[in-house]
């Protein structure tokens, strides 16, 4: 496997207690000084899932949640509601400028969903990137700085079973894939998949 770019060559040790790794998923990785090093030695052993999420708490959070937004995108729901297409709106709006007034306005799109959606949990990453998650003029309450990539992780797990949960380790791998290209400064777009026509609606 070709070397993961700068943005993923993060030190290893500190986010290690993030992944909650099983003792197999441990072993897998020992020896890796870097998150890039990580997530080939995931991949390699076969677990997506834990280089998927090494992935979200490796990259910065801006190009975290473009990540997941390409996720999402890459496996399209014609039925999605509106709030939740409102939220990946937002969450993208953040990542082209993100300041403030678009944090915010990530979290009210968010909190118009369900939550069941990747696309909901790409505005909560948002949300979560800095600044306060008090309502504003109250005091500051800075949000842990896992928050974030576990609203990524999340994200980008959903748009791997969705719809096909059997396409699942397929999606992960590419979704990878363009973690990567993200990391290395590219757009991470995918060829979004054909929808599976919405259910006729009841008589």
């Amino acid at each position: 496997m070709t070397q993961l770019p700068p943005k993923l060559a993060a030190p290893l040790a500190p986010l290690l207690p993030r992944l909650e790794l099983d003792a197999d998923g441990e072993k897998a990785i020992a020896g890796a000084d870097t998150a890039a090093a990580g997530v080939e030695r995931l991949v390699a052993a076969g677990r997506h899932q834990d280089a998927m999420k090494l992935l979200a708490h490796a990259l910065p959070k801006r190009e975290a949640v473009w990540w997941a937004c390409m996720c999402a995108r890459a496996v399209p729901d014609a039925g999605l509601p509106a709030p939740d297409a409102a939220a990946i709106e937002a969450a993208e709006a953040w990542v082209r400028r993100p300041d403030e007034p678009a944090r915010r306005a990530a979290s009210v799109a968010a909190d118009k969903t369900k939550f069941a959606t990747p696309e909901s949990w790409t505005a909560m990453g948002a949300f979560w990137s800095g600044g306060s998650m008090a309502p504003e003029g109250q005091m500051v309450v800075p949000p842990p700085d896992h928050l974030t990539a576990t609203a990524v992780t999340g994200a980008v797990m959903l748009a791997a079973v969705r719809h096909t949960p059997d396409k699942r380790q397929e999606r992960l791998e590419r979704f990878g894939a363009i973690a990567r290209d993200i990391a290395g400064a590219g757009p991470g777009r995918l060829q979004p998949e054909e929808p599976p026509a919405p259910p006729p609606a009841p008589p």
